[in-house]
This record gives structure tokens, sequence and C-alpha cells, in this order.
């Protein structure tokens, strides 16, 4: 008798034995637990699916939920993108007519992360949120979450004519599902709640990185509150025209801008934390076509430097934005950093309650860190305005980020 043979008889032996014992003491025997594997997203999804948290689900490339199609992610998920820049810079894109329902709680996130990343979705369930293994100024491993929409954009092609779509940035145009733009101010791309997107950003081309978050044309049917973007090599948020409302922000060590707005978008960014980007915190630009509307961002608290990173503009707007900025707070600030506006007085920038926390010393004032005269509504201050109770779930607030 083989070796292979015997092996086979003693386990099958050894199975009719513990059969025989449970049935004698009548003690039901579970089968033995087997974990699921991890599985390899490749396909595009063109039906509803649902990504369910008892397993990391890999990105192999630019994963596109399809018009009509629905992907569901259910809370304490752990989704991971490959390692590639160009045209194998992974992305979970959400086309238009597709959607996303992403709602993770705050004891059960949901995180966006490179393969690179060793977190697991048992770490999560723990309730272990940061990275076991990567720094939080790690980026562009991966590319990031791109969301598109039918909601209205202001937008012109070569010849200054007005376009109601067009490709989003981080997409080859050889791809349409990158079109986003539309009428429908209502258009519903589905629900993000306690997400969390870290180390992407990944470079498709010279100068061209994915944004942690992008929306594009998305409408006011979409929820997206409680997020948070953690070292992505490009902004951490970016809206291109559209109508969506975002709340509860964290934006933290973006390569670029921490908060980039285009294209008319006409939502309201409510409650929020950025901390020390590398270039702009905000990048207010204004309309690309001849539709104006405005935006407002409002009740935030953000921190302008560290021994690290020195962000560049305090805010920084075009001669047409057009943003209300209500209760925005900003520390720790040096040098040159300035509210910049290229004409003081075009377009329609309003400030309200837009504190400096500035020592009380003759040679640091509002006019140093102002291009220009000081506007209305900026003054030196020390109150924080961001409620960070709402964003405890967050990887910053864990490693301490969100005191002010």
């Amino acid at each position: 008798m083989n070796n292979l043979l015997k092996n086979f008889l003693f386990a099958l032996v050894a199975v009719v034995t513990l059969t025989i014992v449970a049935c004698n003491d009548d003690t039901p025997v579970d089968p033995p637990y087997v974990a699921p594997v991890d599985t390899l997203i490749t396909a595009n999804i063109s039906a509803d699916e649902t990504w369910t948290n008892d397993r990391t689900w890999t990105l192999g490339g630019r994963i596109t939920v399809l018009d009509g199609a629905t992907l569901t992610i259910e809370p304490g998920t752990v989704i991971k993108g490959q390692l590639g820049t160009g045209a194998n810079a992974t992305a979970l894109l959400i086309a238009r007519g597709g959607k996303l329902m992403a709602e993770g709680t705050a004891a059960a996130p949901i995180i966006f992360t490179t393969v690179g990343d060793e977190i697991t979705v048992e770490d999560v369930a723990a309730g272990n949120f940061a990275s076991p293994n990567l720094e939080p100024t790690v980026n562009g491993l991966w590319g990031g979450l791109i969301v598109l929409g039918k909601a209205p954009i202001s937008a012109s092609n070569d010849n200054n004519e007005d376009v109601s779509e067009v490709q989003i940035e981080g997409i080859p145009t050889s791809d349409p599902n990158g079109l986003y733009g539309g009428s429908d101010a209502a258009d519903n791309s589905g629900v993000l709640k306690y997400i969390s997107i870290r180390h992407g950003g990944a470079n498709i081309g010279a100068g061209n990185e994915i944004n942690g978050l992008t929306l594009g044309g998305v409408g006011t049917g979409t929820v997206v509150e409680y997020i948070e973007v953690v070292g992505n090599q490009d902004d951490g948020i970016e809206w291109f025209g559209g109508t969506v409302n975002t709340s509860n922000v964290v934006v933290w060590n973006a390569g670029d801008d921490a908060i980039d707005t285009d294209q008319s978008w006409a939502g309201t960014l409510d409650n929020f934390v950025v901390i020390t980007p590398s270039d702009n915190i905000f990048e207010l630009d204004g309309p690309e076509g001849s539709m104006v509307a405005g935006h407002v961002i409002r009740n935030g608290s953000v921190k302008a430097s560290n021994e690290d990173v020195t962000s560049d503009d305090l805010i920084n707007s075009d001669d047409n934005s057009d943003v209300d900025l209500e209760n925005i707070f900003f520390t720790d600030i040096v040098g040159p950093q300035q509210i910049n506006r290229v004409t003081f007085g075009a377009g329609d920038v309003t400030f309200t309650n837009i504190t400096l926390d500035l020592p009380s010393m003759p040679a640091d004032t509002l006019d140093a860190h102002v291009n220009g005269a000081v506007p209305a509504g900026v003054t030196i201050g020390s109150a924080s305005q961001a409620n960070t109770t709402v964003l405890d779930w967050t990887w910053a607030a864990k490693a301490g980020m969100l005191n002010f």
C-alpha cells in the first residue's frame, strides 16, 4: 500500500470517527472554517454586484461601473488597487448612469487603498483603521475613486463654444466612460458614506494624475458625506461642475491642492478639515463656459504647515470665480502663505468669518498674508470652526491630527 493511499484511509477513518462521536452525543459538528480568498476584479461591472466585507477586493485595472449597473460595497470592506501608472493605473470609475452604493459606518468604514498596504478586513473589524506599514505621506501607488454624472457643467471646446459634456481628467480620451456632464441637476450616482481613500493619485501622463475623489457632473441625488483622503499624489477632492453637496470631509497630505473646484460647481462643502497639502489649500477656479453657478465652502479648519510641508496659497481663486467662503479657520501659517486672488473685486468671491491664527506681533499681520487689500470678513482669530467629533472615525483623527 503506497503512502498516498495510507494517508487517505487514515483521513477517512478520522472523519467517520468524528461523525460517530458527534451522533452519539447529539452535538452537531460544524464544517471546518475556510477563509475566503481575496477577489481580483479585472472586468467592468455591467450588472448589479455586491462586494462583501469578508475578503479584500483587488482592482486589476481601471474598473468601470457601467451605465445601468449598481455596485454595492458593504461596510468594513477593503478595496486595493494594483500598482501601476499610465495606461496601467488602477481606479474605480462610476460612469454616467452607473451607481455606487458604498455606505460604510463610523465603526466599519470602507477603505480604498493600494495592494502595498497591509491593512486587512480583520483590522477594520477590530477598529484599527490606520495602515500597519505605510506612512500617511506615501502616495501615487494606485489611482483613485472617480464618480461621473449627468448634472450641468460649465465647459467649452477649443473654439470657445459651450459644450455640455467633456472627458474627465485622469481617464484617457479613448475611454468613452470618462465623459461627464448633462442637464439633470438632480442626477443620482449613489451613496458614498464613511469612506477613506489612501495612497493614490497615480500619474497616467505628464501632469495628469488622478485625484483621491473626483466628482464630475455629479447631481444632488447623490449622497457624499464622511469622506477621508490621505496621501494622494494629486488633489484631495476635485469637483468638476455638477450640483452635489458634500459634508464631513478630511483631506490630509494631498500632493497637490486639497480642495479644488472647477466648471461652476453649484454645491456646498460643509464641515471639513484640511491638513498640509503640498500645493494650494483651496484652488477655486471659475466657469469655463457661459454657464455661471456658485458654490459654498463653510465650517472648516485648516493646518497650513508642519515641519515637513508648507502649503502654497491659503486660498487661490481666479478673476471669474464664484464662491462664498464662510467660517474657515487657518492655523500653522508660515512665511509667504496668502489669500491670493488674481484681481480682488472681480468675479464673486465673498469672505465671511475667515480667521487666520497669527501671532500678536506687528511683524506678522494680515497684510502679509493677503495679496492686495484685506477683504471684509478676513480677520485674525484663534477659534477652530470644524466639528471634528463627527470625524473621529478617520485615520487622521486616530493619529491625533484633528487637534486644533
